[in-house]
């Protein structure tokens, strides 16, 4: 093998590549370590005019990265970036400084610089000198500085409303957690990002401070050596020192310029979604009227008199050419990204309407969601609606945390809706409806803030929450004032997610029991032997699951609520009994959620003597329990449990009340219709190490209870 191939092998090979991957970040240091030489060694000037060429190389790199960004936190390292350069350009100014006032010579570009760019005149050098840094300083980094500090109070004075947003995504189903977490993660750099952007705008203000001292101590100091050290008359050392030094601070602060402009971009362009090319490209040329009205202003100037004609003549010439064939070509690249879409859509060999078999039509959707005609642009993946992703997304995270999978969810368009309604349907019949405009943003008031903002008021359609429909422009305030924003298709995709969690029990079927047994027995066949159809039909477990989830609790751990069924199933086919008797397999995850932030379970308790009149209420059939109260003692109970709840509700807490297991499932059955957010414990399903704190006890009035009466009321399901 020859010396040539054995080279290319060890260079190819994979090994080499990965350990040359992973030797990339060895350039820092290496740099770090040039500027400490350039700060205390002298240089030759070759070497000179090599770092400065590498800093205007570095400086316009920095530019056009900035100008090609997608978004501005992708460059986190700018910050960093920009202090080592200020840094590298000052070494730049000390070592040319030492070349000047010894040499009376600092290299071929520094020369150039003070004798071609400025024709040889020091005091035209000078005067051009001081307009860069001038307009480096006061214009350029003091109003990238401003936008910077600007930016890095409003980011952190919005994160509140930003992370509630992500929450509220989150409970909703709209986003995983590992999304979460991501978005999470991105609100915390973006405060980082101009938290950092803030301090290292100073750096660029601090070097062009330090570019007019440096040349000014070298005008100075070469006056000096010159008169007194060289024996030069005044006007030679002039002509030779300023002219160098105005070359330094010229090289210095070209680079410095850059730097700076990229800074000004980088922070002023937040909102841009593309990078920046494209986006200036579409906004400024793509407005033909306006092209038209510039070109006919033009053609009026060219006829001022004292103006020049050819000038102005072109440049309307040229507009007016732009103005004619841009939409032209606008126009037929529209055409042809729908030509293109249209290929894609009939190219997926789908059934016409007369070709769908009539049993099709029989089938009815367990969950559809109608849309007004002004809101069906938010399920057209090609206009960028993301509806039918988020809806997939609620589907995955209702079966990851209540352990059903939710049928798929039809979303079709109604033209008898009004433009910006909505309506959610469950099998067939309408549950729910609501309003929401696209265009708009819906800020809720969930800190109590006293701001009013302009727009259209409303109720958030779940938490029955003020809110108010703002434009995109009023967005920024209202998150600096404490409210939670979400977008259209977050307001329609939550209230989507809590009609499924309140409807639950009546979305599963016993087909999906079915699907769910199925999948359960791969892994636990014994359970599902022993208990179906043995013990219980599918029907009996179906009632059981439902019952669980008409009261919120996760049936995701589905194994062990079948051993706790299969325990008792011997001796009772009551759904309603084996139900409540499941429910010991979930005590840990019951009262999970309404423990406060003491670590205790705040409760409302029953007195004996109402738990003993509630006792004899209750009514056992072979499929269900209910309780029968008479009416006048059970206006009295609903009353009792009307002024604990109100107490617990204002002291800030979840209404739970904690009963005996014989009367906790028809009780709650009783007072779900008049109390919709009281949960009703049993004793046995608490947590042994749980500890409780009884806020109220409930009684009766026993001795002024009212004659019993004929009538009886009876809850029944």
């Amino acid at each position: 093998m020859s010396f040539l191939e054995k080279a290319k092998e060890l260079f190819t090979s994979p090994t080499s590549k990965k350990r040359a991957a992973e030797g990339l970040d060895i350039w820092l240091p290496i740099a770090l370590f040039g500027v400490v030489i350039f700060l205390i060694l002298p240089v030759h000037t070759f070497l000179l005019d090599t770092a400065i060429a590498l800093s205007i190389a570095s400086s316009l790199l920095m530019l056009l990265i900035i100008l090609y960004l997608k978004d501005s936190v992708d460059f986190t390292g700018f910050p960093t970036l920009l202090l080592m350069a200020t840094l590298f350009r000052l070494s730049l100014n000390v070592a040319s400084t030492r070349l000047i006032l010894l040499d009376g010579y600092a290299g071929n570009i520094i020369e150039a610089f003070g004798n071609f760019v400025v024709r040889g005149n020091y005091i035209v050098g000078l005067v051009v000198f001081i307009i860069l840094v001038l307009v480096n300083f006061i214009v350029i980094t003091k109003g990238a500085g401003r936008i910077a500090e600007v930016a890095a109070r409003f980011t952190l004075d919005a994160m509140p409303g930003k992370q509630m947003s992500i929450d509220a995504d989150l409970n909703a189903g709209v986003i995983d957690e590992m999304e979460a977490i991501k978005r999470r993660k991105k609100i915390q750099a973006e405060s980082d990002f101009y938290g950092a952007m803030d301090g290292a705008s100073k750096f660029v203000r601090g070097d062009a401070v330090a570019g007019i001292l440096i040349t000014l101590i070298n005008i100075v100091g070469g006056l000096g050596i010159g008169v007194i050290q060289k024996q030069m008359s005044m006007v030679e050392a002039l002509q030779l020192y300023t002219l160098l030094s105005i070359g330094d601070g010229l090289v210095s602060q070209i680079p410095a310029l850059i730097t700076s402009t990229a800074t000004g971009i980088l922070v002023t362009r937040a909102t841009a979604k593309d990078n920046l090319g494209k986006e200036l490209t579409h906004q400024l040329f793509f407005s033909f009227k306006a092209l038209w009205i510039l070109s006919a202003m033009l053609a009026f100037m060219m006829f001022i008199p004292g103006f020049p004609f050819a000038p102005f003549c072109s440049l309307s010439i040229l507009t007016s050419l732009a103005a004619w064939k841009l939409p032209k070509w606008k126009a037929s690249m529209m055409a042809s990204i729908k030509t293109d879409e249209t290929r894609k859509s009939s190219s997926g060999g789908k059934k016409t309407e007369a070709e769908v078999p009539m049993e099709q039509l029989l089938k009815l959707d367990a969950l559809q969601v109608e849309l007004g005609y002004a809101l069906v642009h938010l399920a057209d993946q090609s206009k960028k609606g993301d509806l039918l992703s988020r809806v997939t997304g609620i589907r995955k995270n209702f079966a990851r945390e209540m352990g059903m999978v939710i049928p798929p969810i039809k979303v079709k368009d109604n033209l008898q809706l009004q433009g910006q309604e909505y309506r959610l349907l469950l099998k067939g019949e309408e549950y729910t409806r609501g309003e929401i405009h696209a265009d708009r943003w819906l800020a809720m008031n969930a800190s109590d803030s006293k701001e009013v903002l302009d727009g259209i008021q409303t109720t958030e359609p779940v938490y029955q929450l003020p809110a108010t429909w703002i434009t995109g422009i009023e967005k920024k305030k209202a998150e600096l004032k404490g409210f939670t924003v979400v977008d259209a298709t977050t307001v329609l995709v939550t209230h989507l997610s809590e009609t499924i969690k309140q409807q639950a029990a009546d979305i599963l079927s016993r087909q999906d029991v079915q699907h769910l047994l199925d999948n359960l027995k791969e892994t636990h066949a014994t359970v599902i032997n022993e208990l179906i159809p043995a013990q219980l039909s599918i029907g009996q477990v179906h009632r059981i699951l439902q019952n669980l989830l008409a009261e919120g609790l996760s049936i995701r751990n589905l194994s062990e609520i079948l051993e706790r069924v299969s325990d008792l199933a011997p001796h009772t086919k009551n759904p309603d009994e084996l139900s409540e008797h499941a429910r010991l397999a979930l005590s840990k995850t019951i009262s999970k959620p309404y423990i406060s932030d003491d670590g205790m379970l705040h409760t409302l308790s029953l007195d004996p003597d109402l738990e003993r009149i509630i006792g004899e209420g209750v009514r056992k059939t072979p499929s269900e329990l209910a309780l029968i109260l008479e009416p006048n003692v059970a206006l009295q109970v609903i009353e009792t449990f009307s002024r604990g709840i109100q107490h617990m509700t204002a002291s800030g807490l979840h209404p739970v009340l904690v009963c005996g297991p014989q009367i906790r499932l028809p009780l709650y059955r009783f007072l779900k219709s008049t109390f919709a957010n009281l949960t009703v414990i049993g004793l046995m399903e608490l947590p042994n190490q749980l500890p409780l704190k009884n806020v109220m006890s409930l009684s009766l009035a026993i001795d002024k209870r009212p004659e019993p009466q004929p009538e009886m009321i009876a809850e029944t399901i």
